[in-house]
């Protein structure tokens, strides 16, 4: 038991953020909770960003009721590839990809044959709430299917990867890649068994990963090393990052992104509590940085001074970016 909390001492010395002090000093103090609902629900969350020109999933439709469910096809048209998920779902659970047709039914991105009544059932577990936050009464959202850039093709198992980055007040704070693996079933979602990839926000190049918690230098599966990669269009992702302070009015999110094909940096989602395992692929704690922004926005407002998105993501490139505060060994 002291072991733990000299440890615990240790880690708090480095400003690494722990759940309570994440909910009491920033989700409890800069997220009003009458704004959760444009972050909680995603298909409000993507009718803000368009009305703000935020490139997002295009939206095929919508599904409410189970009397709606048979009017899919009609919905989909000649789209044979489409994500089914639910609008207040979290942790990627009862998302649903679809990457073809095999006949009369279809096919997931890695193959496996999903039968129409099996995406039914799916739609309507969606609107009974089972993977809504509190398990209450769901939408189903029908968009469009992200395909990752080829830069991810050696490094990511299936799939689509996704980019977060955290936001304090408008100010990115830290940056984390998520790669599926196999375990993850193609999922970009750490608690499944995704990787993180801690993120230089200065550069866009990909630092150490983490997977289970153990630190690694390669994918389990593809055997490719996932740091010294180089992401595209890092200075985009970290505008429409900072940006998103102005859309939700939330002060502290996590920003998660994709990077698509053809159409490049995307917006997926926002999270009002994100989670702290960034901290993990960073190397790096959370704290220090909060301070820092927190001290920062005060003296600009003792000088009535306010920060545009494209200053915001210059003082925190030019104050983190080659910043590393490591984790203790034990």
């Amino acid at each position: 038991m002291l072991g733990l909390v000299k440890r615990w001492r240790a880690l708090s010395s480095r400003g690494i953020m722990g759940i309570n002090r994440r909910n009491a000093d920033y989700v409890l103090k800069y997220n009003e909770r009458r704004f959760y609902p444009l972050v909680d629900d995603k298909i409000i969350t993507k009718h803000k960003a368009l009305a703000a020109g935020i490139s997002v999933p295009a939206l095929y439709g919508i599904i409410e009721t189970e009397q709606q469910i048979k009017h899919l096809p009609k919905m989909l048209g000649a789209r044979q590839d489409f994500v089914i998920k639910p609008a207040q779902g979290a942790g990627g659970d009862g998302i649903l990809v679809i990457g073809g047709k095999l006949g009369q039914d279809y096919k997931t991105t890695s193959g496996k044959r999903v039968k129409s009544s099996e995406i039914e059932y799916q739609l309507s577990g969606i609107l009974t709430g089972l993977y809504s936050l509190g398990g209450h009464r769901d939408r189903a959202l029908i968009e469009y299917r992200v395909t990752p850039d080829n830069i991810f093709r050696s490094i990511s198992f299936d799939g689509v990867p996704d980019i977060r980055i955290i936001v304090l007040m408008g100010y990115p704070l830290m940056a984390m890649l998520r790669l599926p693996t196999r375990l993850s079933d193609g999922k970009a979602n750490l608690h499944q068994g995704a990787i993180g990839v801690g993120v230089n926000l200065a550069s866009g190049i990909t630092l150490r990963g983490t997977w289970l918690n153990d630190k690694i230098s390669h994918h389990p599966d593809t055997g490719s090393a996932v740091d010294g990669v180089q992401l595209p269009s890092w200075e985009r992702f970290m505008q429409l990052a900072a940006s998103c302070y102005e859309l939700c009015h939330l002060g502290y999110i996590g920003v998660d992104m994709v990077l698509d094909q053809e159409q490049g940096p995307m917006l997926l989602e926002l999270n009002a509590r994100p989670g702290l395992n960034i901290q993990i692929a960073n190397d790096c704690g959370l704290t220090l940085r909060t301070q820092a922004i927190e001290a920062h926005i005060e003296q600009l407002r003792a000088q009535g001074i306010t920060e545009t998105p494209e200053q915001r993501v210059k003082f925190s490139q030019n104050l983190f970016g080659h910043l590393a505060t490591t984790l203790p060994p034990g």
